[in-house]
């Protein structure tokens, strides 16, 4: 993209001021203004593109032009993902902000007609209040939405995420500015370190201290690398500009004149093509390149590709996979902070650690410490899934509760389902349970519980969940994951998943539980990076707060949700089966016969306990007992 068209004044791009943005941003037509009417933002975040967003997006613009409505009167353009993601596809028609979700590609013409032309909202598509069941068409009233507070996403199903005119227009590069021509290096770290900002990546380590060390190191060459894991794509498919302007900042504060977006997973080429666009205009603008704001001050940013390892999250070994060797962590210290990539002093953050930063330099630490907690101040973005209603993307002020999360936010659970507990971290986190529903999201308070805020993945557990066989998966996944470095991970994760295996299988022993809580607990205390000390959290949280699941799978051979296979089996209640077939239609393997209006069977032989049947019947008469298979002879 070229140089911005639009001043006001005869300067460089390279002498821009605050002021000359703000004039800028008054000489830009917003886009949701474009048409004089309305402008309909079609979400096209990946589960809306998977409902068919972009064919709705072109249905819109065909229905709309054969009633006879311009693109002058009645604008569609296309933004990133709004969060709203099990409610896909979802529209939003400004500047009412009427929110149309979970609709067809064929209703276009229903919804085009009933709120374009009878000027009414077009009633079936809009959301409906869970509890109370009423409309509620404005998007800002929706309990989902209203109850976060959006600071990294408040630009979120808003923009395109390409259009860097409309960053700039949401106060965009603001922060930029500001730290490059109206302060010097140690004030903007004391900016970040005073705002208390935690590192979102996992860990929460202080944001300005690791900024400081790199700053008071004495080398000339220093870099500024964004980790960009799981919760960034989210980011970068938002708001990648967010990003772009925080390591700008971050190059500015440590003296770096380099900056890198590692991806470690090359073959996304969404993302790939959104953060090459986004570089590329920023670069156009003057925001990056020599002597930005003519300040003597360079910067400029490359992508740099992994090989898809999990192992390559941890910032020793993103490093080393980014010198070209294999991707394994190192000791610390020295940390990266002080001894980086090749060498150098590198600071190493995930792109929502990196997307705070522009806001705290423009609105400074007193704003940012507004919400949250003293010691874990800010927001915090969650992926929220599982067996809760309204599941998607938040951003909610750290320090809110799980309760809060998951029966206001979230809707509460689907139903016929009791909350069990709550997983957060990502593949290698552990479990909160319902009876600690109401300890609030910080560090210091899930770290109490004996989890990690991790990549902030939460999936809501119900009682349909088998707590052993999650610690099977969290193993396996441990195990399969490990460089292989270390041997208490290497070693300790396998002798795990086969223990655990046992117990799944009808083998374990009552000894085994101790021997599982033990040796996670020296696995976690010994392994040499983050992925070995954080892979048994699930193992030691499911003992500790679910043991007697353990024992009921080793003395009564019974899984009780039904999860693992040779201890459950499925079977129908004849006193209670009305013999509707419900479960005979949902029932993959045809394992299920009987007559109409009388009790049906389940052939045992046939069913691969799927669980259709289960979730479906109306009359809840479907039961998990113990297998019937013949008892397995302990190893």
């Amino acid at each position: 993209m070229p140089a911005i068209k639009v001043r006001a004044t005869d300067r460089s791009i390279k002498k821009l001021t605050i002021e000359d943005l703000k004039i800028i941003r008054e000489k830009y037509k917003d886009p949701r203004t474009i048409g004089t009417k309305a402008s309909i933002l079609v979400c096209g975040g990946s589960a809306c593109a998977a409902r068919g967003s972009l064919k709705i997006q072109e249905n819109l613009s065909g229905e709309l032009e054969k009633k006879g409505i311009s693109s002058s009167e009645v604008s569609v353009y296309e933004t990133g993902c709004n969060g709203f993601c099990n409610q896909s596809p979802v529209i939003n028609v400004y500047p009412d902000m009427t929110l149309y979700q979970a609709f067809k590609p064929e209703d276009v013409p229903a919804i085009v007609d009933e709120h374009f032309i009878k000027g009414q909202p077009a009633d079936r598509f809009v959301y409906k209040d869970i509890k109370e069941k009423k409309s509620i068409p404005n998007r800002q009233d929706i309990p989902f939405f209203s109850l976060q507070t959006r600071r990294v996403l408040n630009k979120s199903g808003l923009i395109q995420p390409d259009d860097i005119e409309a960053y700039i227009f949401h106060n965009g590069y603001t922060g930029l500015v500001r730290a490059v021509t109206a302060m010097k290096p140690q004030e903007i770290v004391k900016e970040i370190k005073d705002s208390g900002l935690r590192g979102r990546g996992g860990g929460g380590f202080p944001t300005g201290l690791k900024w400081e060390i790199s700053m008071n190191r004495p080398d000339h060459t220093k870099y500024v690398i964004c980790n960009a894991g799981p919760i960034s794509r989210s980011i970068i498919e938002n708001d990648p500009h967010s990003i772009i302007e925080g390591m700008i900042i971050a190059g500015r504060a440590i003296g770096a004149a380099k900056g890198f977006i590692y991806v470690r997973e090359p073959d996304n080429l969404f993302i790939l093509r959104r953060l090459h666009t986004a570089i590329e205009r920023a670069r156009g603008c003057g925001f990056l390149g020599d002597n930005i704001f003519d300040s003597g001050f360079d910067f400029t940013i490359d992508v740099s590709f992994g090989a898809g390892t999990f192992i390559c999250g941890e910032e020793t070994a993103l490093i080393r996979s980014m010198e070209g060797k294999r991707g394994f962590p190192t000791p610390k210290p020295p940390y990266p902070a002080q001894s980086g990539l090749w060498g150098r002093p590198t600071i190493v953050d995930n792109a929502e650690t990196f997307a705070n930063v522009p806001l705290i330099i423009a609105n400074g630490q007193a704003w940012f410490r507004s919400v949250g907690t003293h010691s874990s101040p800010g927001t915090k973005i969650f992926t929220l899934g599982g067996a809760v209603n309204l599941n998607g993307l938040i951003e909610i002020p750290m320090g809110t509760t799980f309760r809060s999360i998951v029966y206001e936010i979230g809707g509460g659970l689907k139903k016929k389902s009791t909350l069990k507990a709550v997983h957060i971290g990502g593949p290698t986190g552990g479990v909160i349970p319902e009876s600690l529903i109401d300890t609030p999201a910080t560090y210091e308070d899930i770290t109490a519980a004996g989890v990690i805020v991790g990549s902030g993945n939460l999936i809501i557990m119900d009682n349909n969940t088998c707590m052993v066989n999650e610690a099977l998966g969290a193993m396996e996944f441990g195990h399969g994951e490990s460089c292989g470095k270390c041997v208490p991970c290497r070693i300790g994760t396998k002798v795990m998943y086969d223990k655990l295996l046992d117990i799944t299988e009808g083998r374990g022993k009552l000894e085994d539980i101790d021997m599982l809580a033990e040796l996670a607990f020296e696995v976690k205390r010994t392994t040499l990076c983050g992925l070995g000390q954080t892979s048994p959290i699930m193992v030691l949280t499911a003992i500790k707060y679910f043991r007697e699941e353990f024992e009921t799978h080793i003395k009564d051979h019974w899984c009780q949700a039904g999860k693992c296979r040779t201890l459950s089996t499925f079977v129908i209640e004849p006193k209670t089966c009305t013999g509707c077939g419900s479960c005979a239609r949902k029932c993959p393997q045809g394992a299920i016969s009987g007559e109409k209006k009388k009790p049906h069977l389940i052939d045992q032989a046939l069913c691969i306990q799927c669980r259709s049947c289960f979730e479906t019947c109306p009359f809840v008469s479907i039961r998990i007992e113990p297998s019937v298979a013949e008892e397995v002879d302990s190893w």
